[in-house]
């Protein structure tokens, strides 16, 4: 890679900025300014802005005999239940966590009122008691809420800590919300102690409380913050104590230092028996909010409270993160320094997240399925997310598929996933909604003015959408006209089973056993299809010039030529289509003897036992299934009645909890990729595909056709499974899962809670397709 090469990597496309449009200007700006947007730790609040004050809250529990401090998301944590129930994504929540003899509830209120700053106060309400009433283990609560200043500015402590005449706890000063205080209301008895700290690093926090800790129960025998502080601190520790049960009010007001700033009436509507109201008002409107848009009385009760959990949470986990992508550069590159990465140019990014403890930061094609389920909720948040993704193409029209953004989300990322690969891709998956909000316009599903912003939001998008897709074109085509491969694969590999294909999203799904450009992969063919169908829709609606949108309509049409797409990928015999590529079936992974200096070694490697010729793929799973997912059969086609066969064939990948991602029948189904690779595309039930499937069976289960009776059965049926099985697990174990165990009675596994694309079951419910 050059010089120009590398430049070209890391220069931002040269078209007007999504986000520089009017409609995320002014009041929307300043709506979304302050939020839960860090959702990586159990409450966390910050704003909008590179260098945010930011807030948050620790506190100790008791896990095998020893005190533990809690704060990031952990598994190892091991609560049993812990999620937002209610979020509205904009200015309420509610969340619930317990585990270890404690429960916690804490919830979130935004109000903007007369004499409020920039972004207006907000509170956060804390309530403790005890898990079981006879629990032992507990008699005092010991919380510790913190506020920090990333921009590095000083924080000042009150003289006094919360008496009968004084609530404040600290004030200071931001550029954005000018002065401001932080305030503490209880009618319960606390104990409060302080630490004042100064550090430029806000990712580690919590080892930073944990040595303040330490340093002063060595010197007094005492578990609590030392009242004192650094010169200049930036950050601010409070210990809370109290006896269980205890509750507690924290509230933020901005702009005090200004005349007619209101600070004591605006603290007391943020506070007891005001910040209960409104507390119950928000609520009261997020139910009504809900059950109008999703529900409509279609569903049980059970659904009701699973559904609001998977709209809450995934509401609640949006993020706001600020910093540079680190950008591989490939071996041999010229620059002189002998870097192995390039910084991409610094960058915001809001954002839902697939999982607050594994996964809090942003995945692209995870984006286009949180977002199905967001726009239907709030079309100006969704178009806010996607037009930050959509500011984040770079001159080649290449968006980094992972975006690891700043310490606090650096300090979550393995260091082998953190570089980010130029020739890599990722599924499209943003065209899902692109080409949900044309169709509901259509449909004159949308307000006027919500009209008028989708369709300004579109023609700024147009130029951007269309680098995207010509980056596609260009660097993931095959050999043959009009086929598509994922670019990526690693072809020297010795200890993968199956050379893993990360950049479509399905990880170690089994492709052609010997990557080559000879490749043909079904699942990219139909996301170039949708993206194409996509873009010849919105050029369409907006009365662009035929030059500008024609040619996608032409590119459709070829992607979606039922001969070609037969040629290309279908095996006439067994009506199923395939990949193509260099591939035999004779591939096993074995151990194998190594010696050291002093020792013999063992290592598990692959073998081939036979030469791969160029032929159909011969496995069977959601990828056979993306013709049948895109619409792209025929309703009277004769494949399609085999499509239904493949799906509803307990032999292959039906299950009475949803369909599994790959066929019984595989030679690789269940197996590990490595040694230390379970399998995870090869067997387990995934929501996101599930609801893709879903989607076409409902289709085809309402156009005239053969089949359409047989559709339908299928299609109530599968849905009927996938809300019975994750309704039993969300009550069993309290959490929505990455993925459900085929073998094991659907069982939840993976990442937990999981309410990124397994929120798609609240559309499921709602037969939203």
């Amino acid at each position: 890679m050059h010089r120009e090469e590398v430049l070209s990597v890391v220069t931002p496309l040269a078209a007007p900025k999504m986000m520089d449009l009017p409609q995320f200007q002014g009041e929307h700006r300043e709506s979304l300014y302050w939020g839960t947007y860090r959702p990586q730790v159990y409450l966390g609040i910050r704003a909008r802005t590179p260098r945010s004050l930011i807030a948050g809250l620790m506190w100790i529990g008791i896990k095998d005999g020893q005190y533990v401090m809690r704060h990031v998301c952990q598994h190892s944590d091991d609560l049993s239940k812990y999620g937002w129930t209610d979020h509205n994504g904009r200015d309420y929540g509610r969340q619930v966590l317990v585990g270890h003899g404690l429960v916690l509830m804490t919830s979130f209120l935004k109000s903007k009122s007369d004499g409020s700053g920039y972004g207006g106060d907000w509170a956060v309400r804390l309530e403790v008691q005890k898990e079981e009433l006879d629990s032992a283990n507990f008699k005092t609560a010991n919380l510790f809420f913190y506020l920090a200043n990333e921009e590095g500015d000083s924080i000042s402590i009150a003289e006094e800590l919360v008496s009968h005449d004084n609530t404040v706890l600290a004030s200071g000063s931001h550029q954005d919300v000018g002065a401001w205080e932080l305030h503490l209301t209880s009618t319960d008895n606390l104990d409060i102690h302080y630490a004042g700290l100064k550090t430029p690093h806000m990712h580690n926090l919590t080892e930073l409380l944990l040595g303040t800790l330490g340093v002063n129960a060595r010197k007094t025998g005492q578990l609590q913050l030392p009242d004192a502080s650094e010169n200049s601190p930036n950050i601010v520790i409070f210990q809370i104590s109290g006896n269980l049960p205890v509750k507690m009010d924290v509230a933020f007001v901005s702009a005090t230092g200004l005349k007619n700033s209101r600070v004591n009436e605006r603290v007391n509507s943020l506070t007891g028996v005001s910040l209960t109201r409104q507390l119950n008002e928000k609520q009261k409107g997020f139910e009504e909010k809900y059950n109008n848009i999703f529900l409509k009385n279609k569903v049980d009760s059970e659904s009701i409270i699973v559904g609001r959990a998977a709209l809450g949470n995934l509401l609640g986990g949006l993020s706001y993160s600020y910093g540079q992508s680190k950008i591989a550069l490939p071996k041999g590159s010229d620059l002189k320094n002998g870097d192995e990465f390039v910084q991409y140019w610094p960058a915001a990014l809001f954002t839902a997240v697939p999982s607050r403890p594994f996964f809090p930061r942003g995945f692209l094609w995870d984006e286009g399925f949180h977002q199905l389920l967001i726009w239907r909720w709030d079309i100006s948040i969704s178009l806010d997310i996607i037009g930050h993704w959509l500011d984040l193409l770079n001159m080649d029209g290449w968006i980094p598929r992972e975006q690891i953004l700043g310490a606090e989300a650096l300090s979550k990322v393995p260091e082998d996933f953190v570089l980010q690969y130029p020739t890599n891709g990722n599924p499209p998956t943003l065209f899902l909604v692109l080409r949900d909000l044309v169709s509901a316009m259509k449909k004159n599903k949308f307000s006027t003015s919500d009209s008028a912003d989708i369709s300004i939001f579109l023609n700024r998008a147009f130029i951007r959408l269309e680098a995207w897709f010509q980056w596609f074109n260009r660097t993931q085509s095959g050999k043959v006209a009009s086929t598509f491969y994922w670019h990526g694969r690693d072809s020297t590999t010795i200890r993968e089973l199956n050379s893993k294909t990360l950049t479509s999203g399905l990880d170690d799904y089994p492709r052609a056993s010997h990557p080559s450009d000879d490749e043909r992969h079904l699942d990219l063919r139909c996301w170039m299809h949708l993206a194409a169908d996509c873009m010849h829709s919105i050029g369409e609606h907006l009365g662009l010039e035929d030059v500008l949108w024609k040619r996608y309509y032409s590119m459709a049409q070829k992607l979606s030529d039922f001969e070609t797409l037969n040629q290309m990928h279908l095996d006439d015999v067994s009506g199923v289509y395939f990949d193509f590529g260099n591939h035999t079936e004779k591939v096993r992974l074995r151990w194998r003897e190594t010696r050291g200096s002093n020792t013999m070694n063992r290592e598990l490697v692959r073998e081939v036992l036979e030469q791969p010729q160029l032929t159909l793929v011969p496995h069977i799973g959601y990828v056979n299934l993306f013709p049948f997912m895109m619409l792209i059969i025929p309703p009277d086609s004769w494949i399609l009645e085999k499509q239904l066969e493949i799906i509803s064939n307990r032999s292959l990948l039906w299950t009475d909890y949803g369909l599994r991602s790959l066929s019984k029948t595989s030679s690789l189904y269940m197996k590990r990729n490595t040694e230390h690779d379970a399998p995870y595309w090869r067997g387990p039930i995934w929501i996101n595909m599930n609801y893709l499937i879903l989607s076409a069976l409902h289709h085809y289960s309402q156009v005239d056709g053969p089949y359409q009776a047989k559709a339908m059965t299928v299609y109530e049926e599968l849905r009927k499974n996938l809300i019975r099985n994750i309704e039993h697990n969300y009550f069993e174990t309290g959490f929505l899962w990455e993925q459900y165990d085929q073998k094991n009675k659907g069982r939840g596994k993976g990442a937990h809670p999981f309410t990124g694309w397994t929120s798609l079951i609240l559309l499921i419910m709602a037969e939203a397709y």
